[in-house]
């Protein structure tokens, strides 16, 4: 008999869920096995739940940085165990790993790749050892060989516990930040990178102080200009940048100069290479004949010097641009700044993020100030209060009371007279702190020192609430210091340019050869028993026209058929298809006129077959030729006829310089209906002579 599908599958989730919780998981029973099973609908549905919150995990908790501070969260925990640590003295990495375990867990080794990532930004942590070199692509040292503090910018940027938004971390033990209080717009500054389920982040990084420029501008209500700027240096074109939005990009080149006549030396990288992996693709392009060097030195240190040797005899220009069409120093490099704000990933532009960062700076401002006001007028309050209750003798009139509520209420009492001059009422609290007053401090108590003191925080209140109420103007001055204390040292180090691209088939080298086996219909740079035709490059394209009147354009190769009796063969240029004009005579089929034709190919396709001629069965061509548009002569060609019966005359003269230049497509112009014996180009002196 068929087993019959459980009725209980509501209630037996409930209870797995019930138990799930609890930590007591329930057994599943045969039957329960046999409803998951076989009810796939609610396998499919379970299964769509577990992607989606995998997919939410790994955008919100690993992938995407935090709109309000810039950070991931390992970064983000990384700073705030490091702030936990903090004596002012290095800690050794590894130390610093195991303490932010407590809040990530995820493992040792993802925790230490994001603090060397972290740290060679050169912003938020003072580092001391080898943590590797970025240039170069040298790994950092183990991490218990290395050591760490916060940067003083950090301890000054990063963190406030006052201002701080605090979470349980993941085992319920300790609280960490949900997101730091960041006053500076360090996303932009530092960069990120990320790749979630369904979206990636690419946001590059921009100069500190113009940043710091921009966020200023913003404040006076003037829309900033940002572009990126690179901690190697370089070159780099920004006009699609689009203001760092989804679909723009910017094309970097790595910094070249001629040192001698035969070299040519990298002083600066594109983002994203180092001079491993440069060298790697310009070592690859040699090999492949794109480029001719010599040899390459790599004398990288602090600073980047990598030689490249050329042949004697080359051109260090054309080298140069080879450079950058066949390796790696140029890049195009995409920019998608997606961010997570209200637990939700959203694209910004540049402009967007820092305007972000900057209203994020002004509210942090505005509350440490009002926290700032209430500690002062708390202070005051009770600097008050202990001078009244010193001056006027209140603390003598508790001698005689029995009762703890006694003496309390003989204090408030006292205090009566002057509950005017407090900003707040006076509250149990505040007898209670009075009454811990000792008698060794009362003894020798100040007035001319209490007095000086409440006046010092009266001008703090005033200059607190002065701040308050110009708000803007106070953080236009707190990013003015911050310019003026961090700024040094800190200029642009990537130049701006804009630059065409470089056309690969303009600066290859021709070290390849083309063949051809006319007759037969093959051309190839291995044919070298067969006809040679010119130098070229496994870049370029060959155009080839034959007998039949059908037009070819092929990539190099070793050998290719072009189609029988070859009547002409080439390197064709792309970006020059109108530069030659053709000269043709053909005849139109088998027993139809002959024609000529004044033309240009125009854009073809690759490996697409052209017909020059009208298309039909058993058209030939008698002649073709070619010569410069702009400084060339047209062809004059002497058309020899076949003697027939009443033929008077036995030849045509055709210049080709009488005909309109049209395309590939015309089918020219009618000369004869007689039967054609050959096609000779004339000479100067024969055309002269013939006038």
């Amino acid at each position: 008999m068929p087993r019959k599908k459980t009725p209980q599958k509501d209630n037996f989730e409930l209870e797995f869920d019930e138990a799930s919780q609890s930590g007591k998981t329930k057994p599943l029973s045969d039957d329960d096995i046999f409803a998951l099973k076989t009810d796939s609908g609610h396998v499919d549905e379970m299964f769509s739940d577990w992607f989606l919150d995998y997919a939410s995990y790994v955008i919100l908790e690993r992938a995407v940085p935090h709109a309000n501070d810039g950070l991931k969260p390992v970064q983000r925990r990384i700073l705030h165990s490091m702030r936990e640590l903090e004596d002012g003295r290095y800690n050794k990495v590894a130390n610093v790993i195991g303490n932010t375990m407590k809040y990530h867990p995820h493992g040792d080794a993802s925790i230490a790749d994001a603090m060397v990532q972290l740290g060679q930004k050169e912003l938020l942590i003072d580092m001391q050892g080898n943590w590797g070199n970025t240039l170069t692509g040298d790994s950092a040292a183990a991490s218990r060989y290395i050591e760490a503090r916060l940067s003083k910018f950090a301890l000054d940027v990063v963190f406030n516990p006052k201002t701080t938004n605090w979470l349980s971390s993941y085992d319920g033990r300790n609280k960490e930040p949900d997101t730091l209080p960041v006053k500076f717009p360090l996303l932009l500054a530092q960069g990120a990178e990320g790749i979630a389920v369904g979206l990636s982040c690419k946001i590059l990084p921009h100069n500190f102080i113009e940043l710091l420029d921009g966020c200023i501008a913003l404040l006076r209500k003037k829309k900033p200009e940002l572009v990126p700027d690179f901690p190697s240096g370089g070159i780099a074109d920004v006009s699609e940048y689009n203001n760092g939005r989804r679909g723009g990009r910017v094309k970097v080149r790595a910094r070249i100069v001629a040192r001698k006549k035969n070299v040519l030396a990298i002083t600066e990288l594109p983002f994203g290479k180092t001079t491993t992996s440069l060298i790697d693709s310009i070592i690859s392009a040699n090999e492949k004949g794109k480029i001719k060097i010599q040899r390459v030195e790599d004398n990288t240190a602090d600073l980047v010097e990598i030689l490249v040797y050329l042949p004697s005899g080359s051109d260090p220009r054309t080298v140069e641009q080879a450079l950058y069409a066949f390796t790696d120093c140029e890049l195009s490099v995409s920019t998608n700044i997606c961010v997570i704000e209200n637990e939700k990933p959203h694209f910004f532009s540049a402009q967007d993020l820092l305007y972000l960062a900057t209203e994020k700076t002004r509210n942090l401002l505005q509350l440490e100030l009002e926290i700032q006001l209430r500690e002062l007028e708390e202070k005051w309050h009770f600097s008050s209060l202990e001078k009244i209750f010193i001056e006027k003798r209140i603390y003598r009139r508790i001698e005689e009371e029995e009762t703890w509520e006694a003496v309390i209420a003989t204090v408030d009492e006292g205090l009566k007279p002057y509950r005017k001059i407090f900003k707040r009422q006076i509250t149990k609290d505040d007898l209670l702190r009075l009454l811990e007053i000792k008698i060794k401090r009362i003894s020798k108590f100040d007035t001319f020192r209490a007095d000086e003191q409440i006046k010092s925080l009266e001008e703090d209140i005033e200059e607190t609430q002065k701040h308050l109420k110009y708000l803007t103007k106070y953080a236009i001055k707190w990013f003015t210091d911050l310019k003026k204390q961090y700024g040094n040292g800190r200029e642009r180090k990537t130049e701006l340019s804009s630059f065409k691209k470089v056309v690969a088939q303009d600066v290859v080298i021709a070290n390849e050869t083309l063949y051809v086996d006319k007759k037969e219909g093959f051309a190839g740079t291995s044919m070298k028993k067969d006809e040679a035709v010119c130098k070229c490059s496994n870049l370029d394209d060959v155009l080839a026209i034959n007998q039949e009147g059908k037009l070819i354009v092929s990539k190099v190769s070793d050998k290719a058929f072009y189609g029988k009796n070859i009547l002409h063969i080439d390197v064709f240029n792309r970006a020059e298809a109108n530069v030659l004009t053709y000269c043709m005579v053909y005849r139109d089929g088998r027993t139809g006129p002959t024609l000529a034709k004044h033309f240009t190919t125009g854009g073809v396709t690759r490996d697409k077959e052209y017909d020059l001629t009208k298309g039909k069965p058993g058209s030939r061509v008698f002649y073709i030729s070619c010569y410069p548009t702009e400084n060339g002569e047209p062809d004059a060609v002497k058309i020899n006829l076949k003697p027939a019966p009443r033929l008077r005359k036995i030849e045509e003269v055709v210049r080709f310089v009488d005909f309109s230049v049209r395309g590939r497509g015309t089918g020219g112009n009618i000369i004869t209906k007689n039967a054609v014996r050959n096609v000779v180009r004339m000479t100067k002196a024969a055309r002269e002579e013939a006038g």
